[in-house]
């Protein structure tokens, strides 16, 4: 199959390197990791009038009613970049209300994050828990007419940048909470990647009423989990071509013997490694983007396959390029670290390289099963 970006998805993919180069020099990077919410309003505000926020939510609630692949261009640029951004926190809450809330719930709350006028993330991994995929502790109680939480969650991102929460519950069950509501405390936790905010955010008698708790149970989650993943695979992707192009830059420039480094074979086959994994990364992640618009039933092995891929392969290339560099790439003055650290926390979050073989492998084997012949 043949594939490649129409000449709209083109378009938005290069209207996002424009603007994102524009607004994002590393130095300002740097300056932005300094700030409170670790980026600039300003700059989201103009992202939301690009109509990233509502790229992929239905256009009969405020969105542009577009597809995961227009997701994936965007998110490739934003890894390329280093963009500090909610953008995949609110990506994430968006896409979970859009494919799993009630009627109401999307009425209510998909315009304004559309619109940029709220954003949103979700809680996910208990604190003291493994963080399995789909398992969680925090119980919600019975309450008067809905439920309470009591609980601490970790690793959720921009939290204090987000109006709402939506919290996970051993049940299966999300929860819409309001960011300021009585009984919701935040802190903000250090993480090896500076450009992007964590918080651990207790629930104290937090009630919640029945219409807040979103109607999907636990298994309907899976398709929302896997179109995140294919916007992670994007932006390890852009991640990855960003820190390979730095490579091949610096081994046309630096010289080792009168000639540039480059043109020895030690560092030219790591770069072509770098060229090759890029490349696999990326036709990985935009086939998954793919299928989550024209094939779904195709989405859940292509989503592993391609978030696995390119987890490995967003490390992988970042360190082929720090080795590329030399000393000058191990020390904090030189830029390639930020998005090397950027890649190692994208690899991990939502389910790492390794969890994500374990359902590749699980779907592979219950084919052959399918389609094995019974024995008489």
């Amino acid at each position: 199959m043949y594939f490649d970006l129409n000449d709209e998805q083109q378009q938005i993919k290069e209207t996002a390197r424009e603007f994102l180069a524009s607004r994002y020099k590393p130095e300002r990077i740097r300056e932005l990791i300094e700030t409170d919410l670790g980026f600039e309003e300003s700059d989201w505000k103009e992202m939301v009038e690009l109509g990233w926020p509502g790229l992929a939510l239905p256009e009969e609630h405020g969105g542009q009613g577009l597809g995961i692949v227009e997701l994936a261009a965007v998110f490739e640029e934003m890894g390329y970049a280093l963009a500090p951004s909610p953008l995949l926190s609110n990506t994430v809450a968006g896409l979970a209300l859009a494919l799993c809330g009630s009627e109401d719930q999307k009425a209510e709350f998909l315009a304004p994050l559309a619109a940029g006028e709220k954003r949103g993330t979700v809680a996910l991994i208990d604190a003291g828990s493994a963080g399995t995929i789909g398992e969680f502790e925090m119980e919600a109680q019975a309450g008067d007419g809905g439920a309470v939480l009591d609980g601490e969650k970790v690793m959720v991102l921009d939290a204090d940048a987000a109006d709402f929460l939506l919290v996970a519950t051993s049940e299966g069950n999300r929860h819409i909470v309001e960011g300021d509501q009585s009984g919701v405390s935040l802190l903000n936790e250090p993480s090896i990647d500076p450009t992007r905010r964590v918080y651990s955010v207790r629930f104290e008698g937090v009630e919640v009423p029945a219409e807040r708790t979103l109607p999907a149970e636990r298994e309907d989650y899976f398709p929302v989990l896997q179109r995140v993943c294919v916007a992670v695979a994007a932006e390890l992707t852009g991640i990855a071509q960003r820190t390979m192009e730095m490579a091949v830059e610096y081994a046309k420039e630096r010289q080792q013997f009168g000639r540039p480094i480059g043109s020895y074979q030690a560092v030219s086959h790591r770069c072509a490694q770098m060229l090759l994994e890029t490349e696999s990364a990326r036709s990985a992640t935009f086939y998954a983007a793919w299928a989550a618009d024209a094939s779904p039933e195709e989405l859940p092995l292509a989503a592993s396959m391609a978030k696995a891929y390119a987890s490995d392969a967003g490390w992988r290339v970042a360190g082929k390029s720090l080795q590329v560099h030399g000393g000058i790439g191990f020390t904090w003055e030189h830029d390639l670290h930020l998005w090397l650290k950027r890649a190692r926390v994208d690899a991990a979050i939502f389910g790492d390289a390794h969890w994500h073989r374990e359902q590749v492998a699980d779907a592979i084997l219950t084919q052959a099963a399918e389609r094995e012949p019974a024995v008489a």
